[in-house]
């Protein structure tokens, strides 16, 4: 039976993308960033269709008839070669931890025979070519980097359910099992809109952070605490209000660097990812349940209440703050802010906690890190991962090929190795990794792993009350445009706060009633 696969409402049309390279397994270019959100842009829905109507029909439709071989499956009584010879195609974005897997893919070709080749993009043309790939009922992508909002929201349907392979016999174990995963991580890049499947293993976990220099903290301390009236050491009880009068005082009373604090403010995926911290920590929401609509996702989210008193107050406040920040930070995203902090210029930022490992290599043992500030309401650390998936126009073999390279590529083991290698690596996204002591032992100075100076920081963040989850439905591209760009009209002086969260509200409330029709 076909699967019928629904396709967005004509966003604006598409920037144009990068080329891109395909890599065999021994080698692969650097990551060019090591967390894995960029810019929202969409396949228009007319593009999809006419990629549908040359694949045989008006619908998208998965798994449609064609003359492909599915993958041979060889009589073994081992269960890692019975695909031996099979060849799979991973489509990724350009990240750390893929930057490491395609780095180190011997170990999994001599464990299955298995060959893997890697396809890399920057993320809006990967979700155009995944897009095109599943509406042609083929696969020529097994492998997907599943974006939660600009892939598995859309077209979850387009992907398989893991559990039915995770059940299989004739296959080894998940490692662990689904419960080996940090579960705020498996519900916001592994499932959409039901709790009871899985589309996706986490992969990756960048997450938003208090990254400061500690050595200037240390430094003038006792001055700090005197003139403001509080340990300005970042800690538990930290507010954002403490976080501007540290901003402004660094300002004021320091040369060591020229600013307090810097922001990812362009008008950008980014300002959308660093105003929602501050917005979810004042009590503003998107939507009246942003928790929900944030780790399950939905199709019809209801209204939107970014207008609502406490939403004004989190954009006045952001108002306040960048108007102390370095004046560069409307012209920064997450690499321009991370650039300028390795470079003197801040005291302080806001950054993806994988900027640790660039951190440390320049300013070793200067760097402290911390959860973001709380507010009002709660305290709210953007988190931004992703996870892997396989695509449901696979075919049966060729399904449990792909599904042994899952497993492989989020095993507790793949997860440490990338932790250690020297082209990439992200973070793991198991709790077994973290128990392991060779791994407790580097969230401590000195570390080979810089990003675990990171642990205890992200992993406050990821529970249940403090991660930050943007709004996993379809149309959430166009809604991240919608935001990032009122805010950055609040930032130069063209809108005031309610005027922007007005006008947020208005277009948000458009870009829903429009749905996710076909």
């Amino acid at each position: 039976m076909a699967v019928h696969l629904p396709s967005p409402a004509d966003p604006p049309f598409p920037r144009t993308a990068p080329s891109h390279d395909t890599f065999a397994p021994d080698t692969f270019a650097p990551a060019t960033s090591p967390h894995h959100t960029s810019p929202a842009t969409t396949l228009p829905r007319r593009t999809v269709l006419r990629a549908a109507a040359a694949a045989g029909g008006g619908a998208l439709l998965l798994g449609a008839c064609g003359t492909r071989k599915d993958a041979p499956r060889r009589a073994t009584g081992d269960p890692w070669r019975q695909f031996a010879g099979t060849t799979l195609n991973f489509i990724s974005e350009n990240t750390a931890p893929t930057a490491a897997i395609a780095a180190d893919l011997r170990p999994f070709t001599r464990l299955t025979g298995i060959r893997v080749n890697i396809v890399t993009l920057e993320l809006s043309a990967l979700v155009q070519k995944v897009a095109l790939d599943l509406a042609s009922g083929e696969a020529q992508y097994q492998v997907i980097y599943a974006d939660p909002y600009q892939v598995l929201a859309p077209y979850s349907k387009g992907l398989v359910e893991l559990r039915e392979l995770a059940a299989d016999p004739s296959l080894p174990p998940l490692p662990g099992g689904f419960g080996d995963f940090i579960p705020t991580q498996l519900d916001a890049a592994g499932r959409f809109a039901a709790s009871d499947k899985v589309f996706a293993l986490p992969y990756d976990c960048p997450t938003m952070i208090w990254q400061y220099r500690r050595d200037l903290f240390d430094k003038y301390h006792d001055r700090m605490a005197a003139d403001l009236g509080f340990d300005p050491t970042p800690g538990d009880d930290s507010t954002w209000e403490q976080y501007y009068a540290i901003a402004k005082w660094f300002t004021d009373n320091v040369d060591d660097v020229p600013y307090g604090t810097g922001h990812q403010a362009k008008q950008h995926d980014s300002l959308m990812n660093d105003f929602s911290n501050v917005l979810w920590a004042h009590g503003g929401s998107y939507f009246d349940d942003d928790p929900a609509v944030g780790r399950l996702g939905t199709v019809d989210p209801g209204p939107c209440r970014l207008d609502a008193d406490a939403a004004v107050t989190a954009a006045e406040f952001y108002r306040r703050l960048l108007a102390v920040a370095d004046p560069a930070s409307r012209t920064w995203d997450w690499d321009g802010v991370g650039a300028a902090f390795r470079a003197g210029r801040l005291a302080m930022c806001p950054n993806w906690h994988e900027f640790a490992a660039s951190n440390e290599e320049v300013m070793p043992g200067k760097v402290g890190y911390a959860p973001l500030p709380k507010g009002p309401a709660r305290r709210a650390g953007m988190y931004g991962g992703t996870g892997i998936a396989i695509s449901a126009n696979t075919l049966p073999n060729e399904r449990r090929a792909a599904w042994l390279f899952l497993l492989w590529a989020t095993s507790p083991d793949t997860q440490l190795r990338g932790l250690a290698s020297k082209v990439g690596g992200g973070t793991p996204t198991r709790r077994s990794v973290y128990e392991r002591p060779d791994v407790k032992a580097a969230a401590r100075r000195p570390s080979p792993m810089p990003n675990l100076l990171t642990t205890d920081a992200v992993e406050r963040t990821w529970r249940t009350e403090n991660i930050g989850l943007r709004p996993k439905i379809p149309m959430w591209n166009e809604c991240d445009t919608a935001i990032y760009t009122e805010v950055s009209r609040m930032l130069a002086g063209d809108a005031s706060p309610a005027e922007a969260m007005r006008s947020a509200r208005r277009r948000f409330d458009r870009i829903i009633a429009r749905g996710w029709a076909a």
